[in-house]
């Protein structure tokens, strides 16, 4: 774990942002810790984002969606 202070931060952001895939980074002011950069949780983030607004809210279960996805292959076969 890498730490840099705020004004290190701004002065070297693409450094910094192409330095996180490999390490999380620690951003200080006077000496305190007030952030943490690290890398998104890219497979839980985006299946998140892909499912936002699609899912129907009026009881749509798992088994429901399952099922639509089941017929959708059946008919591209």
């Amino acid at each position: 774990m890498l730490q840099i202070t705020s004004t290190e931060f701004k002065k070297n952001l693409g450094k910094y942002l192409a330095l996180v895939n490999k390490e999380d980074i620690i951003i200080t002011r006077n000496g305190i810790p007030i952030a943490q950069l690290s890398p998104p949780k890219s497979e839980k983030v985006s299946l998140v984002n892909q499912l936002m607004g699609v899912i129907p809210d009026d009881g749509y279960t798992v088994e429901d969606a399952r099922k639509e996805r089941l017929m959708k292959n059946e008919d591209n076969h």
